[in-house]
């Protein structure tokens, strides 16, 4: 039995788009690079690099591609049925991502509002939690994530957590917060020692710091108004 040519078998490892794309990234791949990864294996006569230019050869350019039937890529030969219908979900994903947009869960209009959103939603938590809130230039929330759960005197507790997800969501702002569970929102040292370090580590990165709330039972702080910020 004649075996399918299967994962680009003859062609040098390192030249093969899935590594490519592993060690240079999906920006370095050409664009039938990309589509043999989508098709991962040939016919009998080729690979699956070679079916991509084939596929690619038969479209004008990618827009034309993009409008194909599936009658039109199953015509292509070693395109059959279930692969042409793979093109096509990837495809339509592709123009799906293309006209995404980041969304967006309110606005940041005052000290008050942000305390008091926070309180809401941390005043009856049982463990300390740190959340910071990423905002963008307009002041509008484009993500909230609980960094980690436990004392802002424990190692856990470090910059680079924060920061790392203000950088992968293009964040301008950064609003911290986290709850003391025995409900008196008063500073500690250590709660001091963090907002001074979050605030020099955002003067470097050129994120601001906006505000960091201490979150009580019945009320918060904001080291802001406090003025540690």
């Amino acid at each position: 039995m004649v075996q399918e040519t299967n994962l680009l078998m003859e062609v040098p490892k390192a030249s093969r788009p899935r590594e490519r794309l592993d060690q240079f990234g999906e920006k370095a791949l050409a664009t039938h690079e990309l589509l043999a990864i989508i098709l991962r294996t040939g016919p009998r006569d080729s690979n699956a690099m070679q079916l991509a230019l084939r596929v690619l050869n038969e479209f004008e350019d990618l827009h034309s591609l993009k409008l194909a039937s599936l009658e039109e890529l199953t015509s292509i030969h070693g395109i059959g049925r279930t692969k042409a219908i793979e093109i096509k979900a990837c495809v339509e994903l592709g123009v799906r991502v293309a006209n995404a947009t980041q969304l967006k869960c309110g606005t940041i209009t005052s000290t008050q509002s942000a305390g008091t959103l926070l309180q809401k939603e941390m005043r009856d938590l049982q463990q300390e939690h740190v959340v910071a809130v990423y905002l963008n230039t307009k002041n509008e929330i484009i993500k909230k994530k609980t960094i980690f759960i436990g004392s802002l005197n424990s190692s856990v507790a470090h910059p680079r957590e924060i920061f790392r997800e203000a950088v992968r969501f293009a964040a301008a702002r950064i609003i911290l917060a986290h709850n003391h569970p025995s409900g008196n929102p008063d500073p500690s040292e250590a709660d001091l020692v963090f907002t001074r370090r979050m605030v020099e580590c955002g003067e470097m990165m050129g994120i601001e710091i906006l505000d960091h709330f201490i979150i009580g039972v019945d009320d918060y702080l904001s080291l802001r108004e406090y003025g540690i910020i």
